[in-house]
């Protein structure tokens, strides 16, 4: 049976749109939850007395214990880039990510 190209053109549009929202909602998951991570370490290290140098034995401890449960892929560099990510931009995505994990937002001492 032959098929006709306007068919087949039809149902490759439906799986390459199918694929394209796929990969955007892994996108924008992967950004709530580096966004998350990066408030919940800013909010654990609100709690320490000397937030320098708690704020780096947060991001050692997490990275050794993450790498340990989940591989190669949670490292030192990439907590620190989920901390910056979410300080720099807060106030423009805060309060929806942070609604969604029913968490309070916080800020660092420094800027209240």
């Amino acid at each position: 049976m032959r098929v006709k190209p306007e068919f087949l053109t039809g149902i490759r549009e439906l799986i390459a749109g199918a694929h394209a929202t796929v990969a955007r909602g892994v996108d924008l998951v992967q950004v709530h939850t580096n966004f998350e991570i990066g408030r919940r370490m800013v909010q654990e290290e609100l709690r320490g007395k000397d937030r320098a140098v708690y704020g780096a034995e947060i991001v050692q401890a997490l990275a050794h214990r993450l790498t340990a449960e989940f591989g190669k892929g949670v490292f030192r560099t990439n907590l620190k880039l989920m901390r910056l990510f979410y300080l720099q931009n807060q106030d423009r995505i805060g309060q929806t990510v942070s609604g969604k994990f029913n968490s309070p937002p916080c800020r660092p001492a420094h800027s209240r």
